[in-house]
Order: structure tokens, then sequence, then C-alpha cells
């Protein structure tokens, strides 16, 4: 039996996987085969994601020279991050899950971040890694990791002072990065911390953890899943007009 009990998925298979990121300010898509990227795009205009995403993936799939049939399964970036971001990424990958009958993986965003940096900087081994992601004022949304991806701290929130992870940054370095991190640069005055710029979520940073959860079949129910808001959704309230 398999995930909905209608055909086998044999392990070691190699899989063709979309993967959809939408949890932070950059709408962004990628097609990997056994972990590797066949093709990405990305759009960092902000506040586009319902409009733009479908657009990308059609785009997508003709770089790539793919079609939807091909597909073995969705990935989507399960949060923490932007709650409307979320909803829009999650609502396209289970409506493809269902259309195509083919599993949902959901990759937990401050992993796919660290995934980023692994491939471009060099981390020391003992080094911890700390994805942030803004979460307006001066909290982020964050964690410890290792360099194997596993957490030292689980995900959580967390409003920045000059104490924040001190204790931690008295022991071992540890590098910081993602669009919050520019709000602890200032306050983190210390020489075990590090600062990479330039890192951004994107679904590149996926793929490798998607084909990691393909191949042991931690999939999700596509049904009932729900995004990881972490914080629950707060609106605000138009100003009147004059």
């Amino acid at each position: 039996m398999d995930w909905q009990g209608k055909k086998k998925l044999p392990l070691n298979r190699m899989a063709l996987i979309l993967a959809l990121e939408t949890a932070t300010e950059v709408c962004s898509v990628s097609m990997a085969y056994d972990g590797i990227i066949l093709g990405e795009l990305n759009l960092s205009e902000g506040n586009m994601h319902a409009s733009q995403l479908h657009v990308l993936i059609d785009n997508l799939l003709k770089e790539t020279g793919k079609t939807l049939k091909q597909l073995e399964a969705i990935a989507v970036s399960m949060g923490p991050g932007s709650y409307t971001g979320l909803r829009v990424g999650v609502a396209a990958a289970k409506g493809f899950c269902l259309a195509l009958n083919i599993p949902l993986i959901a990759i937990n965003t401050l992993q796919s971040l660290s995934a980023m940096v692994l491939v471009q900087t060099e981390i020391p081994e003992n080094a911890l890694l700390a994805p942030m992601l803004d979460a307006r004022r001066m909290e982020v949304y964050t964690a410890l990791m290792h360099k194997d991806l596993s957490f030292e701290q689980n995900t959580h929130a967390l409003v920045l002072d000059e104490n924040s992870l001190k204790e931690t940054l008295n022991q071992r370095a540890i590098y910081y990065f993602g669009n919050g991190a520019n709000k602890a640069q200032d306050l983190l005055q210390h020489p075990n911390a590090h600062f990479i710029p330039n890192i951004h979520a994107s679904a590149a940073g996926m793929a490798e953890l998607a084909e990691i959860k393909f191949q042991s079949k931690q999939f999700e129910d596509t049904a009932y899943f729900e995004p990881f808001y972490l914080k629950d959704f707060v609106g605000t309230t138009p100003k009147k007009r004059i």
C-alpha cells in the first residue's frame, strides 16, 4: 500500500518534484530530479505570490520541458513565514496534489534556508546555523541547527535584544542569515557571531530535503495539512478615509 492506498511508491525511486517557496517576500519555484535542480525561477517583488505563482510554475514547466503529469510529488515551504504567502503556497500545492494524485511534502522554511547557506558558504563543523526570518518590529522566527540540519533549538519566535543567544555564543560560533538577521547584527556584538548577507528563501534549497522525505515516504495528509504559522494571524484595521 502507498500513501493513499492506491499505488506503491518503491524506495530508491528517483523522483521529479516541483517545489514551491512562498513563505517570505520571495516567490520561488524549482524543479528537481533525484534532488538535483533542473530549473528555478524567483520573483522578489513582494506581495505578488497570489497572482504570479502559477505563472512561474507554467514558465518553469516550459523551461524544463516537463509536464504536470510527470510530477511525482509537490514540495511546499511549510513555514514559519508570512501568513498570506504560506496560504497561497499551500493552497496551490494541495490543488496540484489532489488533481494529480501525488503526495505532498512539507519542508521547514528555516531548514531550506539553511540548506542554501551550506551550498554557498564554508561553515566550521562545530558551528551552529541561525536562520532568521523577519517577524516585524524586533521579532524574528529562528532556530539553531547543526550542519546536518538537525535542530539544536527548535523553530521559535524570538524578540531580539543584546542578550539573545548570549549563553550559546559564549561557547561556540553561530552563523546568522536570512531577512531577519540584519536586525540582529547591531545587537549581537560578539566574536562568535558571524553574519552572512544576501541569503534569501528559495525553492532550490528545498530540493535535497524533499528528495530525502520522498524516499522515506514522509508525506502529509493533503486534505488536512496546514502551514506552520508559529503565531496567529493579526489583521490590521483599514484607516478611515477622510
